[in-house]
């Protein structure tokens, strides 16, 4: 069942909420996702409230630029993405979600770094 969650970057200036049903998240094996150690949850727009506008982020692309990646500009934390294979979707990072047991939470293991 889906609950609301808010979440926000390290420092605070990046704040939104989802609905989400946290019955996984995923870690990917990409070069920038195993440096960057996130639990991704893939959202539907529809379930994914800014209350932060997105042009007060920064915005990384790389490889394809297909995904793009949403930082805070000041601490730098990515909260939230749009994946290179679901780009109509948000990817979540769930260690930015308030009141989460992070250990109670499966883990799929995704192989980005098999993409061409």
């Amino acid at each position: 069942m889906k609950q609301t969650y808010r979440g926000s970057c390290h420092c605070g200036r990046t704040r939104f909420e989802v609905d989400a049903d946290l019955d996984k998240v995923r870690v990917c094996d990409c070069s920038i996702c195993r440096r960057r150690g996130a639990l991704s949850y893939r959202a539907d727009p529809a379930d994914v409230r800014l209350l932060t506008p997105i042009e007060a982020l920064t915005l990384y692309t790389f490889h394809t630029r297909t995904a793009r990646d949403y930082f805070c500009p000041v601490c730098g934390i990515l909260p939230f993405r749009r994946p290179r294979t679901a780009p109509n979707l948000w990817a979540i990072n769930v260690r930015c979600l308030e009141g989460v047991d992070l250990d109670a939470i499966p883990i799929e293991q995704v192989y980005g770094s098999r993409l061409p």
